[in-house]
């Protein structure tokens, strides 16, 4: 058998840029499977990404979300915020949000991980910080569309980064892991948020809730300059990596005709990879997919509305949203494990998940008891927070074998489009419906069958692709 050590038969090409490149074919020839430097390697890897993106996922998702806390922290009283202020203030930040990720993906495809994503972190953690001194309305709506277009680059920045290292029998665990930081977010945001506005209310003659803007922001600027020194860059150029190790991990995903850079092959320019990335079908599919998951989990808006109606109101209401989030955090680490493990049937695992949510959903509309909506929420919540970081693997694999800048062009299409849902949903349940939400939980059902049908066809379609 071949010694995965032997390199030294290896021929070099030159790249765009007049520097060695090793050749695909190569790269195939040299890599031999499950061996200890393998595994070696990739506990390397998943130290340097996993525990940094997970801090960095979860600053991000409490730095969009914290208005919310402020709000009822005295934001609202201060900044004389109605319902259709605050409302505004809200989706503000996500046309920004959507707007600006492709074009983010198209920028980290030509500028270091390491570098790229720690300086809009920092920036967008001014921003925060920024936003504890605003006096008026308008002011606050500038900020959250400053806020906006810089986060936009952070989520598809990780979908790439994690694409670009993983072999596609990895990936389900790794984007488990990254979503749960969200998960754990929704659970002890509020806690957090509500400790630091209670300790520090009034301190230095200011507020909670600018106090709160303060402290989180002033961690994400932190924590940014520390990811600065960990993030690993792509696998041909990162320098936290030897040139075995590097090698090594191009051979990786060469190996799962995953495209490498690095090997040869033409880089293509902005224009090409859009057009690349807009003309092929599983882009599509992938985007309705993904904007039914998305559009479903807006159901966490009701969550607050359902703990008040089983009777629980101030720090007990927090307490029994966290349940759900629990749930949902287990279901998100097993369905990430096993995905992994039958990676050919991510697709029916989506549909499965997907199927489950949807009946819940409908049996919700005729069953208004609160505590019999509390445990089907529970059941809806685990299939669509696993159904989120599964359905971003499940792209990424299949995008693996499109050039690093259309892949990372089509990812960002998809967690985009997959956000527009952020805009709507938060009218999904008006108080106007209260007690049944009928409209709700119409247009969740119908999303969960939009989302179990676009699954099904990928599964079908991709399943009959790979056996020509």
């Amino acid at each position: 058998m071949k010694d995965a050590r032997d390199s030294t038969s290896m021929t070099e090409v030159e790249d765009i840029e007049g520097k060695p490149a090793v050749a695909h074919e190569t790269l195939v020839a040299s890599y031999v499977p499950g061996t200890d430097e393998e595994k070696r390697l990739v506990r390397k890897i998943d130290l340097y990404l996993l525990p940094c993106i997970w801090v960095m996922y979860l600053l991000s998702y409490m730095d969009r979300t914290n208005i919310g806390n402020a709000k009822v922290a005295g934001m609202d009283t201060d900044l004389d915020l109605d319902s259709n202020r605050y409302s505004i203030a809200l989706v503000v930040f996500f046309i920004g949000y959507v707007i600006f990720e492709v074009p983010s993906n198209m920028l980290l495809s030509h500028i270091k991980p390491n570098i790229y994503l720690p300086c809009i972190m920092f920036a967008w953690g001014c921003v925060t910080i920024g936003m504890a001194f605003v006096q008026t309305y308008k002011a606050l709506i500038g900020f959250r569309v400053a806020m906006g277009l810089l986060e936009a680059g952070f989520a598809p920045g990780v979908l790439l980064v994690i694409s670009s290292w993983y072999k596609k029998s990895e990936q389900s665990k790794r984007f488990a892991v990254y979503i749960s930081a969200a998960i754990l977010s929704g659970a002890f945001g509020g806690l957090i948020a509500g400790g630091i506005v209670g300790g520090l209310d009034g301190a230095h003659g200011i507020e909670g809730w600018r106090w709160l803007f303060i402290v989180e922001g002033a961690a994400t600027a932190g924590v940014s300059i520390i990811a600065s020194f960990l993030l690993l860059d792509f696998p041909a150029s990162t320098k936290r990596l030897n040139e075995r190790e590097r090698e090594l991990a191009m051979a990786r995903m060469a190996a799962e005709a995953m495209a490498v850079d690095g090997d040869g092959t033409e880089v293509l320019g902005h224009a090409q990879a859009l057009k690349a990335s807009l003309s092929n079908w599983k882009t599509w599919l992938f985007v309705v997919g993904y904007m039914a998951i998305v559009g479903s989990s807006t159901l966490s808006y009701f969550y607050p509305t359902l703990v008040e109606g089983l009777g629980y109101t101030g720090n007990m209401a927090q307490y029994m949203v966290i349940p759900i989030y629990a749930a949902a955090f287990v279901c998100n680490a097993i369905t990430g494990y096993f995905a992994d493990r039958h990676q050919d049937k991510r697709g029916y695992f989506l549909v499965a998940m997907m199927t489950v949510a949807m009946v819940c959903s409908i049996i919700i509309c005729a069953v208004y008891d609160f505590k019999a909506r509390y445990a089907l929420l529970v059941i809806m919540g685990m299939g669509l927070w696993a159904s989120n970081g599964l359905s971003l693997a499940y792209a990424s694999v299949s995008f693996g074998e499109m050039p690093r800048e259309v892949r990372g062009i089509s990812l960002a299409l998809v967690n985009a489009m997959g956000n527009l849902a952020q805009i709507y949903g938060a009218y999904l349940f008006p108080d106007s419906d209260r007690p049944k939400y009928l409209m709700g939980f119409g247009v969740i059902s119908g999303l969960c069958f939009t989302g179990v049908a676009s699954y099904l066809a990928l599964q079908v379609l991709l399943t009959r692709r790979a056996r020509v």
